[in-house]
């Protein structure tokens, strides 16, 4: 069989045939130009990142068949091309680079099935999606239809729609009214019909007005498929959904599964299962509660952690002044990195930040302020309920800010991001919230054990967030295992961790939303814990100082950790390395 080596001639890498057997195809692949310039895994990576955006471009990436095989043999042809690389000729970069390169084309390949397999499993709910997605996926590869014809797709699209309701109902009506399909699948199926929604109007956008054939025949009917969709959906969201029409932000998410999580996690590079990564939560939980409660003896509160919370919360500044308490912590900060000499700030970093004030509609799913090089900033608003007002005061209170300023911007997220355009630039690919997160988390350990905090109010401070952490791993984990509900996990937050009702129930929307991968709320902490781990191993031992070993991480991107420890660590790196860092030990 046909395998392509790389090789350079005229000042390109130019993608050559040889004989290997492990191929499993015949069919040569095109001959592709690359920039010599560059390392020739980081040539095929860069490449793959603009192709790939190249076909987005023209085709969707689920529920229309012939474009779900477009994708399985545009990532087929990529792992042909990464395989043709000579692996013991590369340096340990180019071993990284191999390495997650191989991982993210098989993940992308697996996600792509799974995400299919989800339209799949709403087949019977939606018999019409690959039909209706069809019509937009003809539309991108310039397959245009005649007015006429598409009059009578459209008729018979809104008649299955209409057959669809009534299966529902019928299968309702048999149950007695009770739920006929879960409410986490019937919300999807809510949500996959606004998806087809938008789908129809970019098709009908491109010819109506232009096309005088479509514009005769199609609108009329096109309008009633939208309505039959809108109607349906309202149905299946008050009556298979359970949710009520006024509800405009319900909070239900869609769980993932065991298998989906373990998958995810040997993507990340995590060499431990969701049960145990819960029971180093639960272990970092219990130390933070004992750490409250030595907090809460200080200020006069005994061992009521949540009354001691409560006088904390009470601790914020007047409407107005929140900017001016985030642009005084965060130079706090910065001069706590230097005088300690932790890590390189480039003056420029330093300079280089801003601030925002963040919308009412954006604190429903991020009750408090974000980071990078732009600092946006949660606080009340006029137009807020009173309410409202009171719990964004008392969860944006000094001491909460305080603790994670540096979180979103020195040494955090500004710096980081600030690096990562600067070094590594390609590994953005590969980005994982657990170096992502677990940086900005980590500095928030490494300030408390350098004795960061002022006082007890800081010390509450900086443990609520701690706690909060340990809590996203619990409630986000057993949410996608099937062992939490979204409500139960507001619940959770509230009792458990002391949050304000409205701040709880953003946090779980965000978390189960879709927004954000199913690991990403559980990242922070573990990523974290991750980086503490390293830096017993390289900076306690005496291996390398503070600022080598931060500087050192910076320069690796945002990449596993478990990888970054291989490079600073001088591991070998194989080509089908996979994750055994026990980082915290084996869990009992």
């Amino acid at each position: 069989m046909k395998l392509h080596s790389f090789q350079w001639s005229g000042g390109v890498l130019v993608l050559g045939v040889v004989t290997l057997a492990a191929v499993a195809s015949d069919k040569p692949l095109p001959e592709m130009d690359f920039d010599r310039g560059l390392p020739p895994v980081r040539a095929l990576i860069e490449r793959f990142q603009q192709d790939r955006d190249s076909l987005r471009h023209v085709w969707l990436e689920e529920g229309d068949e012939s474009a779900v095989r477009r994708w399985k043999q545009f990532l087929s042809d990529w792992q042909e091309r990464l395989a043709a690389v000579r692996f013991d000729g590369l340096d340990a970069d180019g071993r990284i680079d191999w390495v997650l390169f191989h991982e993210q084309l098989g993940y992308e390949r697996r996600e792509l099935k799974r995400r299919q397999e989800r339209v799949t499993e709403l087949a019977e709910l939606l018999p019409f999606d690959a039909a209706i997605t069809g019509l937009e996926q003809d539309l991108r590869r310039m397959q245009w239809v005649k007015g006429e014809e598409a009059a009578e797709t459209v008729n018979a699209l809104a008649g299955q729609v209409s057959e669809a309701r009534k299966a529902v109902l019928a299968r309702l009506e048999a149950a007695g009214n009770t739920p006929a399909v879960p409410q986490t699948v019937a919300w999807r199926a809510v949500v996959r019909l606004k998806e087809l929604r938008r789908s129809l109007r970019r098709w009908r956008e491109f010819y109506e007005g232009y096309d005088p054939f479509f514009t005769w025949w199609v609108p009329e009917p096109a309008n009633a498929l939208d309505k039959a969709l809108d109607d349906y959906a309202r149905f299946l969201r008050e009556k298979v959904a359970g949710v009520a029409q006024d509800d405009e932000d319900p909070v239900i998410g869609d769980p993932i599964g065991r298998e989906a999580l373990l998958d995810a996690l040997r993507h990340e590079f995590i060499a431990y299962t969701p049960e145990e990564l819960i029971g180093i939560a639960e272990k970092e939980f219990h130390w933070c509660e004992t750490e409250a409660r030595k907090a809460s003896e200080a200020l006069g509160f005994g061992d009521d952690w949540l009354k001691t919370l409560d006088h904390v919360k009470s601790l914020h500044v007047e409407p107005g002044q929140q900017p001016r308490l985030i642009r005084r912590q965060a130079r706090e900060a910065i001069r706590f990195v230097e005088d300690r000499d932790l890590l390189t700030i480039p003056p420029l970093a330093k300079e280089s930040w801003r601030m925002e004030m963040m919308t009412p509609a954006r604190q429903k799913v991020n009750p408090y302020f974000t980071g990078g090089n732009t600092i946006s900033v949660s606080f009340p608003t006029a137009d807020m309920e009173q309410a409202d007002k009171l719990m964004s005061l008392r969860g944006n209170n000094e001491h909460f800010c305080r603790a994670v300023v540096h979180h979103e911007l020195i040494p955090g997220h500004h710096l980081q991001l600030f690096m990562a355009d600067r070094y590594q630039s390609h590994r953005k690919m590969f980005t994982t919230p657990f170096l992502l997160e677990g940086w900005a988390l980590y500095w928030e350990m490494r300030f408390w054990d350098l004795d960061f905090a002022r006082n007890a109010e800081d010390r509450v401070g900086m443990l609520f967030w701690r706690m909060h952490r340990c809590a996203r791993i619990i409630f986000s984990l057993k949410f996608h295992l099937g062992e939490m509900t979204a409500q139960e996990a507001i619940d959770f937050l509230v009792d458990r961790v002391g949050h304000e009702r409205n701040n709880a129930t953003a946090e779980v929307r965000r978390s189960v939303g879709g927004e954000y991968s199913p690991l990403y709320q559980a990242a922070y902490m573990l990523g974290g814990l991750q980086l503490r781990a390293l830096h017993d191993e390289l900076v306690d031992s005496g291996r390398m100082t503070e600022r080598e070993f931060h500087d050192a991480v910076l320069r690796e991107n945002a990449i596993p950790i478990e990888l970054i420890r291989a490079r600073l660590s001088g591991l070998d790196i194989p080509a089908d390395f996979q994750a055994s860092w026990r980082f915290y030990g084996d869990i009992e």
